[in-house]
Formats: C-alpha cells, sequence, structure tokens
C-alpha cells in the first residue's frame, strides 16, 4: 500500500505537532489496514497508533503501531521510512516487528528469542571507544526543543566518529540491532516510535536507558558503550 504511493503526490496533507510535522493520506491508510487485520485476528487485544486509533484490552496486551514512520522522508522521496509494530504486555514489548519496504527488510525480535533480519540472527556492533563510534539521533519539530536538541549535540560530535540523522526512530533502532550503527540517542519519542525498535536491540545483546527528565528519550547501545555515551546527551 505504501509503496503504491510512494514518489507520487500527496494527499490530505495536514499539519500535527507544528508546521512541519504532517500527516498524509499514506499514513491513515496503512494504519486501517493494520488496525482492520488486528481487529479480525486479534479481537480482544488493545490498539494504540500514531494516528489516533485506540482500543482498549481485555487480553492485557495491545499492539504499539507506527503506520509510516518517516513521513518527512515518505514526502520528499527520501529513502528512510519504515512500518513499525510491536505487541505488548504486563512486562513490556513481547514481540517487535520493523518492515523496510523499500529495502525488503524485516527486523523481527521476540522476547527472549534474539533479533532476526529476513530470518538471519543479527547482534549489535562490539565497540567500546566512543571516538570511534557512529551514532545515530534525531531532533523534535518545535524551535525551541531544537535550540537545547543543538546543544546536546555540540558536546557529542566532538566525542564520536560521526553522527546519523535518517528521520525514523525506528529504522535507527532496527540499524543499531543489526550493527549498522554503534549509538541512538533522542528526545521526544512517542510509544510508537520505540516499541519495536528497543526490543530489536536488547534482544541483539544491546542496552537501552530512558533519559531522565521531559520530553521522554532514550539512548541505545552495546553495554560496554552505553555508559560513555550516556552522560553526553543527558542533559535536555
Amino acid at each position: 500500500m505504501l509503496l503504491e504511493r510512494y514518489g507520487r503526490p500527496a494527499k490530505g496533507l495536514e499539519r500535527k505537532s507544528s508546521a512541519t510535522d504532517p500527516v498524509s493520506d499514506a499514513d491513515r491508510a496503512a494504519e486501517a489496514a493494520i488496525r482492520e487485520l488486528l481487529s479480525r485476528e486479534r479481537p480482544d487485544d488493545g490498539l494504540l497508533a500514531e494516528e489516533g486509533s485506540r482500543s482498549e484490552a481485555a487480553s492485557g496486551r495491545r499492539w504499539v503501531v507506527d503506520p509510516l514512520d518517516g513521513t518527512v522522508n515518505f514526502l520528499y522521496g527520501f529513502p528512510a521510512w519504515c512500518v513499525s509494530v510491536a505487541l505488548q504486555d504486563a512486562e513490556g514489548s513481547a514481540l517487535g516487528v520493523v518492515h523496510d519496504a523499500l529495502r525488503d527488510e524485516t527486523f523481527r525480535a521476540e522476547r527472549g528469542g534474539g533479533s532476526y533480519l529476513n530470518g538471519s540472527p543479527i547482534r549489535v556492533r562490539a565497540r567500546d571507544e566512543l571516538s570511534r563510534a557512529l551514532v545515530a539521533t534525531g531532533f523534535g519539530y518545535a524551535r525551541e526543543r531544537r535550540q537545547w536538541q543543538a546543544e546536546v549535540v555540540r558536546q557529542v560530535l566532538p566525542e564520536v566518529r560521526d553522527l546519523r540523522r535518517a528521520g525514523a526512530a525506528a529504522l535507527d533502532l532496527s540499524w543499531l540491532a543489526a550493527g549498522r550503527l554503534d549509538g541512538y540517542w533522542e528526545r521526544g519519542l512517542n510509544p510508537w516510535d520505540w516499541a519495536a525498535g528497543r526490543l530489536l536491540v536488547e534482544e541483539a545483546g544491546g542496552a537501552v536507558v530512558e533519559l531522565p527528565g521531559e520530553p521522554y528519550g532514550l539512548v541505545a547501545a552495546n553495554p560496554r558503550l552505553l555508559p560513555k555515551l550516556e552522560p553526553l546527551v543527558a542533559s535536555r
């Protein structure tokens, strides 16, 4: 469904948190398709999805869905977007899937069962030198948030190999799990941004901690690198 719309003129564009934070008919159509499938297959489970779909759980489980992570990339034709779906229970994420349709790559993880890319096991990279670490991050849409995010970047950039900003948190976490990145941090995340990706990282041997204060944020890396990266990004 998303591939059919990719590269075509956008329809149904609206703003969410700011003028630079869009939603389109592609987001809504993808969410509707996922919602309808889950309602048939798992009617007792709850649902929390980015574009507004909500339902309470009778089973104690809920699906957390980002139907199109990287909407701005999708609208520009920039090839970094995905679909993220996780199943959560009382212990957190039990299952996670991130699908990169453009590359035909499906990242999946099960609690206690490891992480996989197209069926092959993946592991985080065993980097322990911060100066050689390739680290990803993301930025908010509000001007005031970007101002203090720029200050954090100013602290981090001299200490690492380089920074990457793909514009899709679920992909960043998936790529970290697959060893394509050494670390990741970001503030301003919602549950649908990280519910699947966090499990992918943890099941791939990585570690994830929540950043103190608001807005909500995470920092992730392998267990040896994380204590070196976290202090640099923990401030607002």
